[in-house]
């Protein structure tokens, strides 16, 4: 009776544990100036070798500079969310960390905005 969850791989509980220590690193440890919008780590993906994983941010702004410089910032400090990254887990390989946009959260906004254009009766070509 030892092992009931075998359905979630250990890729999934890396991916997620993963997710939620870069997070952490991004909030509270990293201390570049350039990122000056808030981050959230959306999802992150692991190669079945852990040599590689690509994590999937968001950045919310209203201002399209700002949103894309503190991206390169984050994009940049890799390497060191890396480090971090292998000083608060326990396993023997951390991957290379390959930083990506997640636009998900502005395309479902943009749905909802068209459902309620359609809704309302004007097309939803409101934006």
């Amino acid at each position: 009776m030892a092992r009931t969850n075998r359905s979630v791989s250990r890729t999934d509980r890396l991916n997620e544990e993963f997710k939620r220590e870069i997070s952490e690193i991004i909030a509270r440890r990293l201390k570049n100036p350039a990122i000056t919008e808030m981050v959230s780590v959306m999802r992150v993906e692991t190669a079945g070798d852990l040599s590689h994983a690509r994590v999937y941010v968001s950045v919310f702004s209203k201002d399209p500079e700002k949103k894309a410089a503190t991206f390169a910032a984050v994009k940049s400090e890799a390497g060191r969310i890396r480090k971090e990254l292998s000083a608060a887990m326990r396993i023997r390989t951390v991957p290379e960390l390959h930083f990506f946009e997640d636009d998900s959260m502005e395309y479902s906004d943009r749905i909802n905005k068209l459902l309620k254009g359609i809704e309302n009766g004007n097309g939803g070509d409101n934006g």
